[in-house]
């Protein structure tokens, strides 16, 4: 399977450049979709009228083709992340499509040596099985 690459952050939803340990790294990206009405336009979220950017916490995506709007969770669910990665525990290279979904599961704070909850996108390498998770970054 051999995954396409955005050419800009423009046609993109999501997209992070990680490093891993032991030489691992993971890129993983969410393309916007097609407009299921019009299928002309990609969805994103809505721009504000006097600055023309982006509304980053925008609650829903709508098309700038035919103005059809739909509610964030719903298109989100349709969503699947792209990823090319070398796993961190075997070394394996290889490219996965999972379903763009966050899970909240518990990591280890290596500073103060406690567990505490953070939303991860988890996948598993296809050689050892071992899980890859991709946390979303805290402040």
């Amino acid at each position: 399977m051999s995954l396409k690459e955005p050419k800009s952050m423009s046609e993109c939803i999501y997209f992070t450049n990680r490093f891993l340990d032991n030489d691992g790294y993971i890129r993983a990206w969410v393309s916007k979709e097609m407009c299921e009405k019009c299928g002309k336009g990609l969805m994103g979220k809505p721009k504000d009228k006097k600055t023309g950017k982006v509304k980053i916490r925008a609650k829903k995506y709508h098309c700038p083709e035919c103005n059809n709007i739909e509610e964030q969770k719903e298109y989100e669910e349709k969503l699947t992340v792209s990823i090319k990665y070398k796993c961190p525990h075997c070394g394996f290279e290889s490219e996965t499509q999972v379903p763009f979904k966050r899970k909240r599961i518990q990591i280890l704070n290596e500073e103060t040596q406690k567990k505490k909850a953070a939303e991860s996108i988890r996948f598993q390498c296809e050689k050892c099985k071992e899980n890859i998770d991709i946390t979303k970054k805290m402040k």
